[in-house]
């Protein structure tokens, strides 16, 4: 797990984008008493004991089930909800008394809570977050020009907001997040309601945009698709606890999941000599083709590779590699923890 480390004394100076030190946050519900009409008061812990880091210009994946803890540590980061206990800093501002300034420097996205003015068309609504923003004319036309063009957003721009599909209205509040060219930005299921094209359209767009600006990038999602083609890391929260904390790439290999190797020989062979990492998973084909599993761990694709070479020609080959879907489950079945 990253933990914080000492924070910058003035907003301004350059620290981590996102410091969350012990980080808990409860909550106080009225249960029914059984066999009785009272109701008695319980706490709930939505949020227990969270450390965490994120440097400037990082993109990160924050994902956990529904219920997970999620949402509500965003609440804090943002300054909607007052922490029980723990410390937040975000760009080096208290999101609550800081509300008003963080605001302009960091863009989100909440899920289905809108942004945008129902009723009014959807370029209008940039009009008014970019006075919002104290952004001129000039900077938020320049802006809005790069965004619409990136989000293909032409098309509806005239709109009314309530007219659009929930593709659109999407990318329109992915526009809106961005309009003022935070430094922070915080994505809470970008892509809900898109098409593959259009998916694959924004998450683009949000690579090369990160890229130019070098944005941090905080999100939330359960396509895991986003996090695999927009993120550097991912962090696994189960119960409100941190349960895995890592760059993405050496998320499988930390779990330990298999990954599978299929070759096709040249000639049939009914079995191969495997060290004690593989395993043949399959054969078919008549002895053509190998399904073979192993441990990325304890064996690389050369190694592996060069056994099947030395008992028969490979002619042609592929690697799987485990879903990360499946890695997240996996970390749910162990108990929530990696």
């Amino acid at each position: 797990m990253t933990t914080t480390e000492s924070l910058p004394a003035t907003p301004g100076a350059l620290g981590p984008a996102l410091a969350l030190t012990s980080l808990r946050r409860d909550y106080v519900v009225r249960a029914p008493v059984p066999g009785s009409r009272r109701r008695r008061r319980q706490v709930v812990r939505a949020v227990d004991d969270i450390s965490l880091r994120i440097d400037r210009g990082e993109s990160v994946g924050f994902v956990g089930a529904n219920g997970a803890g999620k949402s509500t540590t965003i609440k804090m980061m943002t300054g909607i909800l007052q922490p029980t206990s723990g410390d937040v800093r975000v760009l080096g501002r208290d999101p609550v008394p800081e509300r008003r300034h963080l605001a302009r420097e960091i863009g989100v996205v909440f899920g289905q809570r809108s942004q945008l003015w129902w009723d009014l068309p959807l370029r209008d609504s940039y009009t008014i977050l970019g006075a919002m923003h104290r952004l001129t004319d000039r900077q938020r036309e320049a802006r809005l020009e790069r965004l619409v063009d990136g989000l293909d957003l032409s098309g509806f721009l005239g709109r009314p907001v309530r007219q659009l599909s929930l593709g659109q209205r999407m990318r329109g509040e992915v526009a809106a997040a961005l309009l003022h060219s935070p430094q922070l930005v915080v994505l809470d299921e970008p892509t809900i309601g898109l098409d593959m094209v259009s998916k694959e359209g924004l998450r683009h767009f949000l690579r090369t945009d990160r890229a130019e600006r070098g944005t941090t990038l905080f999100l939330t999602t359960h396509d895991m698709g986003d996090v695999e083609r927009l993120c550097e890391r991912i962090v696994v929260v189960n119960d409100g606890t941190i349960a895995y904390d890592g760059a993405l790439d050496s998320f499988r290999e930390h779990l330990g999941a298999p990954r599978e190797l299929i070759v096709d020989l040249a000639e049939p062979s009914t079995a191969l000599t495997l060290p004690s990492s593989a395993e043949t998973a399959a054969v078919e084909a008549g002895g053509i083709r190998h399904r073979i599993r192993f441990s990325g761990a304890e064996l690389t694709v050369p190694a592996l590779l060069s056994l099947i070479n030395a008992q028969s020609e490979v002619r042609d080959l592929s690697l799987t590699e485990p879903a990360i879907e499946d890695l997240v489950r996996q970390i749910y079945s162990h108990g929530g923890r990696a």
